[in-house]
């Protein structure tokens, strides 16, 4: 497994050389986003489809 550095590393490097600050923290925020929801995948911290739109059901009220 790489380590964060290598893999921020790895995502700066596949970036355009024209891309902006704010593009490269963009990328960087959503591979982190990524590994988070696959993180708390494999630890079994998700809810089911149904559960969710019963709870975006009660934010609408």
């Amino acid at each position: 497994m790489l380590s964060a550095k290598e893999q921020i590393t790895d995502i700066i490097k596949a970036q355009p050389d024209d891309c902006s600050f704010d593009d490269l923290l963009r990328e960087l925020q959503f591979a982190r986003m990524v590994e988070r929801g696959l993180e708390d995948s494999r630890k079994r911290r998700t809810i089911s489809n149904e559960e969710m739109k019963r709870r975006i059901h009660l934010w609408r009220k």
